[in-house]
């Protein structure tokens, strides 16, 4: 992405992009314009735009201008009416909205913007000029749920080129038309969004494994014929000619994928019956404003909740508060007798504070029937190798430490599982394997996640935190959706706010 964006240049090649075209990109540096104004850093996405306002305020700023300066600041309006000029701060206003920064937020410095939500206005940035050619990496990142709808539906109105980064399978398949896989160094392009991707590439895949089965079978029965009668002068003319059809027969060079799916599956060690969790009256906030008061919710044994709402409204709180790590302000959070709880935070540096090996870190978690050789087995179906289970937790990148949670939670065997975007800095392999092991999870799930694939597929009851309370809808995700829809055009849903 950074040599198609011109930020690399390639060790061989070129990348040739058409004068009249306009490249936009998504840029990762989030520092880059603390001393600007939120609405100039998306304004300065349309560079020519940009140009055009710098010079006609440098102007319009002088204290006396000439007769040359006037004519310059005619042609300069002139050509900022053609850009729209005009219209640039409330169409930057408009984007800025939709990606989440309130407006007071609008005419400040990106300074006062915090981590996270920078990269948000840089997302606004790069949608302001509406390029020919857009570049996004990773663009749902630190998106909420419906955040990202939302920037499926400004892309999808649009007629630009895009090459997307994603992790995220549900925007992929609501977005793309083409699935570009590298692989080992090539790349190659399929048409289709990515299930269709997944599909053609297991066909193509598969085929070129069925035709060297075939090729590795006529071949054996050629060498068989000739080993055979090679030596007999009445057939050693057809011996010779099948030797030759066995130098022509090439086999489909077919390289195994650099990509590895881990392997989990979460058991629960000791069963629940009927209510997993009881919430009474509970409120719970920091400093005056609580972010949430009086919520009452049950839980029911193998249910599957997720919580959904926008960024900083207090999900991970409510999550924090359930498994005992924060006291609620008041209220009561009551666990059935019985129940384990596994906990996977979405900021998880503290599980990682001691620097030890790999090994000795999962080994924590044994039980007392596991002995050395199981913990490494554990640690080899998350793919760390005999070599890298030495090294020390310090050196864990991201996904590391989440394969590792997942390992540790494997070994606790909890009765309910609370994970708090466990998506995050997963690779697609992961991903699809953390999806697949929650689906057959028997426990009780309580979940947090942006992802709306994961979120589809595993929840059975959503609870949306809003700015005007805690909202319960029993039901999987599309089913929510469509009630919001009903909703909207005055049918009967089934939301209700929790009391």
């Amino acid at each position: 992405m950074k040599i198609l964006g011109g930020d690399l240049e390639p060790t061989s090649g070129n990348v040739s992009v058409d004068a009249n075209e306009r490249l936009g990109k998504l840029r990762q540096d989030q520092f880059a314009f603390e001393n600007y104004t939120v609405l100039d850093t998306v304004i300065m996405g349309h560079a020519e735009l940009w140009r055009v306002k710098q010079e006609r305020d440098r102007i319009y700023g002088l204290a006396e201008m000439s007769e040359e300066d006037g004519m310059k600041v005619a042609d300069l309006e002139h050509k900022f009416a053609e850009l729209d000029g005009y219209t640039a701060e409330a169409r930057a206003g408009e984007l800025l909205l939709g990606v989440g920064i309130p407006l007071e937020q609008h005419t400040g410095p990106m300074s006062a913007v915090a981590p996270g939500w920078k990269l948000r206005v840089l997302l606004a940035q790069a949608l302001f000029a509406d390029p020919d050619i857009l570049l996004l990496d990773e663009p749902t990142n630190h998106l909420d749920i419906n955040t990202i709808r939302w920037l499926e539906d400004v892309l999808n109105a649009r007629n630009s080129t895009m090459i997307i980064i994603s992790h995220d399978r549900h925007f992929l398949n609501g977005v793309c038309t083409h699935m570009a896989d590298l692989d080992y160094g090539e790349l190659r392009v399929y048409p289709g969004n990515y299930d269709e991707y997944m599909t053609a590439a297991t066909l193509v895949r598969n085929q070129l494994l069925s035709d060297n089965a075939k090729k590795k079978a006529q071949i054996a029965e050629l060498q068989t014929f000739v080993s055979r009668f090679s030596a007999n002068a009445s057939k050693a003319k057809q011996a010779t000619s099948r030797a030759r059809r066995i130098e022509k027969i090439e086999l489909a060079e077919v390289k195994p994928s650099s990509r590895q799916n881990p392997f989990l599956r979460f058991d629960q060690a000791r069963r629940l019956y009927r209510l997993a969790l009881e919430v009474k009256k509970v409120s719970q906030g920091y400093g005056a404003t609580p972010l949430f008061r009086g919520l009452s919710l049950s839980v029911e044994v193998g249910e599957r909740v997720a919580v959904i709402g926008p960024n900083g409204i207090g999900k991970t709180t409510l999550l924090r508060t359930l498994v005992g790590e924060l006291a609620p302000a008041s209220g009561t959070v009551k666990w059935s007798e019985n129940a384990t709880l596994g906990y996977y935070a979405q900021d998880h540096a503290a599980d990682f504070a001691r620097d030890m090996s790999l090994l000795d870190w999962m080994n924590r978690w044994k039980k007392p029937n596991d002995d050395e050789q199981a913990i490494r087995a554990v640690l080899g179906r998350l793919l760390f190798s005999q070599d890298e289970i030495k090294k020390t937790t310090k050196a864990l990148s991201g996904g590391e430490q989440g394969r590792m949670l997942f390992g540790k939670l494997m070994l606790q065997q909890p009765s309910v599982l609370i994970m708090d975007e466990p998506t995050n800095h997963l690779d697609m392999e992961s991903i699809e394997s953390l999806n697949t092991a929650l689906e057959k999870y028997p426990g009780t799930l309580i979940f947090v996640s942006h992802d709306r694939e994961f979120v589809s597929s595993l929840a059975t009851r959503i609870i949306e935190m809003t700015p005007q309370g805690v909202e319960n809808f029993g039901g999987s995700y599309d089913d929510y959706l469509r009630s919001q829809e009903e909703q909207a055009g005055q049918a009967p849903g089934r939301l209700q706010k929790i009391r």
